[in-house]
């Protein structure tokens, strides 16, 4: 997952980059117009196009036939169970490409979360930084008896310590509580078991990467692409930080940024299915 991670942000990062000092919005509007595009070529390409066509041609004289027979109840009902029964028809048609153009849509909207999800610390705010263990830490890291895990939190000067390490054993969990001192990208270091393994930890207002996990399981490396992913070798399951979610001002309004995402590239690709001959 890590490979096309990679691949995937650097297409992300090429295409957001000339917008990075313009409001949120406008880079979001390119990537839905792109996305809107996406979904009409991968639509035309696995759907039955010509017998899309041709329902939707008999759903219309259906409805004319309604019109022209509206003093013959029986006439109405036959057409309207006709309709029903091609749109039915129309939908399995419609299931196939839906089902293709899913796949790409959860990476895009992974890579996209990354980018607008989450806002970044100031300085003079805290975060609580969260490690989850494997279950056989022990194990991995050769400790023997119980006890809490032998985890030195390593911070660079951009960031401060706020509160001690409290184990958890329920949850396999240590926890500290970092306060940002200086604007600027940094990164804390975790020492378990000899080796060292790093967290991002961004201090910014910009719209930036940001990933509030960086752990070794599939889907948090799917919906969570921000940094790469753990070894899976690695005693730590998962390293959590907890930042705030972002908004995006939409005419005013403060709101989530896949609203507008699906929504524009929704109308993006009605507006444009005509002219890449694609029948929805």
């Amino acid at each position: 997952m890590n490979a096309v991670n990679r691949i995937l942000g650097s297409v992300t990062d090429g295409v957001l980059y000339p917008f990075r000092g313009l409001p949120p919005l406008v880079g979001l509007a390119v990537v839905s117009l792109l996305v809107g595009i996406l979904m009409l070529l991968i639509f035309k390409v696995t759907s039955n196009q010509t017998k899309m066509k041709l329902i939707k041609d008999r759903i219309s004289a259906g409805f004319y036939e309604i019109r022209l027979m509206n003093d013959d109840l029986r006439a109405i009902l036959r057409a309207q169970s006709r309709i029903l029964s091609r749109n039915l028809h129309y939908l399995r048609y419609a299931l196939v490409p839906l089902l293709w153009i899913i796949v790409p849509i959860i990476l895009i909207m992974g890579q996209l979360q990354a980018y607008y999800g989450y806002r970044g610390l100031a300085p003079g705010e805290t975060a609580l930084v969260e490690v989850e263990l494997e279950d056989d830490w022990r194990e991995r890291t050769g400790t023997a008896g119980p006890g809490r895990p032998d985890i030195e939190l390593r911070l660079p000067e951009g960031l401060a310590l706020d509160a001690p390490g409290v184990w958890i054993p329920a949850r396999r969990e240590m926890a500290w509580r970092i306060a940002a001192r200086e604007w600027g990208d940094h990164e804390i270091q975790l020492v378990v078991g000899g080796e060292t393994y790093a967290k991002a930890v961004h201090v910014t207002e910009d719209t930036g990467r940001r990933a509030p996990y960086r752990s070794a399981g599939f889907l948090d490396q799917l919906f969570y692409p921000g940094e790469e992913g753990l070894p899976g070798s690695s005693p730590i399951a998962r390293i959590r930080l907890r930042y705030e979610d972002a908004e995006i001002g939409v005419l005013g309004l403060g709101m989530h940024w896949l609203i507008p995402f699906l929504a524009l590239s929704i109308v993006f690709a009605f507006a444009l299915k005509d002219r890449f001959g694609v029948t929805i």
